[in-house]
């Protein structure tokens, strides 16, 4: 593959005054995410052009989506589709065909929240690779394989198993990504040392500022097997799709300095942008051209480039076997770390009901010796009454902690996902094969909560403690009992991951 140097043209593009110019850029500027960028400059237009290219987009329902007023704060789902259709040969030979990889996944899984109250945006990533259970399913998967089934499907997995409402979804494929750096004329990045990815195409031989079209950015920001070249040797980046999402931030926000840089002056090439993604562009059906206008009034001032990303923290495993398949290299999800940062950065707190009116059952989920007994007790010391001890089907060794709730018991599920540490998610199920609304399946390595006031060494309970049984029954706490955070029990990935040396980043000022 051969790539332009930036000194090279691109387009040969008229000349404008320098006052216009700085118009158009000031218009520009008021942007804010890229994922908005193409509603900010239909916004702007002129209506009747605004709703020729608002209908342009293509439109799904979503029923699950969550309501919020308008001075509340609002989280849409980002999607990057990697659906094979529509693909050119070319394209298909580093890519595959859509006869050889069907249907779509979220390849790239992003949440954008936005705060009207101090106009503030960040932007959370959910690795694809997560192994979370599946809304209207017994069996689990990793989070992207939603998406094959319906956005309906993805939202609900969201919404369901982490507990993170989304009020609006955007959906861009291949096609849409590489039209949108097309007719930017491509975008500049700087690569530190040769890198290459044998899966996406991406293969960089020579060090420097590159610019890179649509397709070689689309190269680029799917490279999740990359290997970089650095004293003579080609070395593999280790963490695979993490850092994946570490460089696509990077390439966001390059990607939106330099639209706010160029300032779209040509009005044939901000067409032609427009043009290019509104045809690939999904949104849920509720999504109205007002809608869109408001955000991006009301977020203006807001630049990508200073935008926080950050990613939820995960636990790898590898070659994990789940219903005697194995599913190769999976994520866990890993609390209270997971929670942290949905507070922080979706403001997400955890919701204030008292333990002592959240009855459950406990089942045994990982085969360990008298672990469900265990943990009841630990949970009675929190105050939660507990109605059930059991066993469940050991699935996967390890096993992940999946909290099972009924509808209308999500915050109940919360406060317990509060009260737990290790590889714990979220489920929701019509129907808990115990029949209470909340279901505990205890997984490998779960630890609970200390009761307030007592040193964490003689209160918490692990899920590898194989002693025999107590013949007492822990103290239940006070009525008003609130549940405390478990304490960090599981290794997991930082939230914030700082660029590597190999990693392409934004080319030096000159």
């Amino acid at each position: 593959m051969t790539y332009q140097e930036p000194g090279q043209p691109t387009s040969t593009r008229p000349t404008h005054s320098k006052k216009a110019r700085k118009s158009r850029a000031k218009r520009l500027r008021r942007t804010g995410l890229l994922i908005v960028l193409v509603l900010v400059l239909i916004g702007g237009s002129f209506y009747f052009y605004a709703m020729f290219r608002f209908n342009q987009i293509n439109k799904v329902g979503v029923s699950s989506l969550a309501q919020t007023s308008a001075s509340q704060p609002f989280n849409i789902l980002l999607v990057g589709d990697n659906t094979r259709k529509g693909l050119n040969p070319a394209q298909a030979k580093y890519f595959g065909s859509a006869a050889q990889v069907g249907g779509g996944r979220s390849d790239v899984t992003m949440i954008a929240h936005f705060n009207p109250a101090n106009s503030t945006v960040s932007l959370v990533s959910i690795p694809r690779d997560l192994f979370v259970p599946i809304p209207n399913s017994t069996n689990a998967n990793r989070v992207d394989d939603a998406l094959n089934v319906s956005p309906e499907q993805l939202v609900k997995t969201i919404e369901n198993d982490l507990g993170i409402p989304i009020q609006r979804y955007v959906e861009l494929n291949f096609d849409s990504f590489q039209n949108v750096v097309n007719a930017l004329g491509g975008v500049k990045m700087y690569f530190p040392m040769p890198v290459k990815d044998a899966y996406s195409g991406l293969n960089v031989k020579t060090p420097g500022c590159k610019l890179l079209n649509g397709f070689q950015a689309l190269e680029l920001v799917r490279a999740r097997h990359l290997y970089y070249y650095h004293n003579g040797v080609w070395t593999e980046d280790p963490l695979g799709d993490l850092s994946r999402i570490r460089r696509d931030h990077e390439f966001l926000k390059v990607l939106a300095a330099q639209v706010q840089a160029q300032g779209l002056s040509n009005p044939l090439e901000l067409n032609s942008l427009i043009g290019g993604v509104t045809k690939y562009l999904t949104v849920d059906s509720g999504f109205t051209l007002s809608d869109m206008i408001s955000i991006a009034q009301q977020f203006r001032h807001v630049s990508l480039s200073k935008v926080p990303t950050v990613t939820l923290p995960i636990a790898l495993e590898n070659n994990f076997v789940y219903n005697n398949a194995n599913y190769g290299d999976v994520v866990f999800p890993a609390q209270p770390q997971d929670q942290q940062v949905i507070d922080k950065y979706l403001g997400l707190t955890v919701p204030k009901i008292p333990t002592s009116q959240i009855t459950l059952s406990v089942m045994n989920g990982s085969g360990l010796y008298n672990q469900a007994t265990h943990v009841s007790q630990s949970l009675q010391a929190l105050g939660y009454k507990i109605a059930k001890i059991g066993n469940a089907k050991v699935r996967s060794t390890p096993a992940e902690t999946i909290i099972r709730y009924t509808p209308g018991h999500q915050k109940q599920a919360e406060v317990l996902l509060n009260s737990l540490s290790g590889a714990v998610v979220m489920g929701q199920v019509l129907h808990t094969a115990t029949g209470t609304p909340l279901e505990l399946i205890t997984g490998t390595g779960l630890v609970v909560a200390s009761p307030p006031n007592t040193p964490s060494s003689t209160a918490t309970t692990s899920a590898s403690t194989t002693a025999a049984p107590s013949t007492t029954t822990a103290k239940a706490a006070q009525p008003n009992t609130t549940a405390v955070t478990a304490p960090v029990s599981l290794p997991a990935t930082q939230y914030n991951q700082p660029l590597q040396p190999w990693d392409p980043r934004a080319c030096p000022a000159k």
